[in-house]
């Protein structure tokens, strides 16, 4: 698999709470299915999330996956390294596989062979992937990264009230990452 990697475009925002990061999932989510179906069918994208535990992570990728659709139980993959989902197919795109991988507890290389992750990874669909970082140099390069922290004084900035809020930065790193930006951004610019 290629991707066409290009010089990094990073937008940052703050999310003051939940309903925030839900808001900017939809939006994601809104971007995503408005991709080519051609570009959908032949690879998808590859979305790395990163930060600490408790970070958000995961339910930025709960939210996400509701806003594409998908329904039942989202639990998350730390034991099983993989959860595999489907969004449903639209009017105007088919059915969207999707891997959500949680690679914290990820230990030897040759579980990436062994579990056919390789061949997900080739596969078309959305692939979500918390904690990339465990995975070494196996992975693909992502289409975008998504960095979520909280910030050193969440719950005591008088301008940020609410849970503490957190800081997100989303770093585009192909043609279609940068796609998914400039989407997210006008979306966000007419809201």
């Amino acid at each position: 698999m290629t991707v066409d990697l290009h010089a990094p475009i990073v937008e940052n925002r703050f999310l003051r709470d939940e309903a925030a990061t839900q808001a900017l999932a939809s939006t994601l989510a809104q971007a995503y299915a408005a991709l080519p179906a051609s570009s959908l069918a032949t690879r998808g994208a590859i979305i790395e999330l990163h930060g600490n535990l408790g970070a958000g992570k995961t339910t930025f990728v709960r939210h996400l996956l509701r806003a594409l659709g998908v329904t039942g139980r989202i639990k998350s993959p730390t034991y099983a390294v993989v959860e595999p989902h489907e969004a449903p197919a639209t009017a105007t795109q088919p059915a969207l596989p999707i891997w959500h991988f949680d690679f914290y507890r990820f230990k030897d290389p040759n579980e990436w062979e062994d579990a056919g992750l390789r061949d997900l990874y080739a596969s078309p669909g959305l692939k979500l992937a918390e904690w990339p970082e465990q995975a070494g140099g196996l992975l693909p390069p992502p289409d975008l990264e998504i960095a979520l922290s909280a910030p050193p004084d969440a719950g005591r900035d008088t301008a940020h009230p609410g849970d503490g809020g957190r800081q997100v930065t989303m770093t585009a790193r192909s043609a279609t990452g940068a796609t998914l930006l400039r989407a997210i951004s006008a979306a966000e610019a007419t809201a």
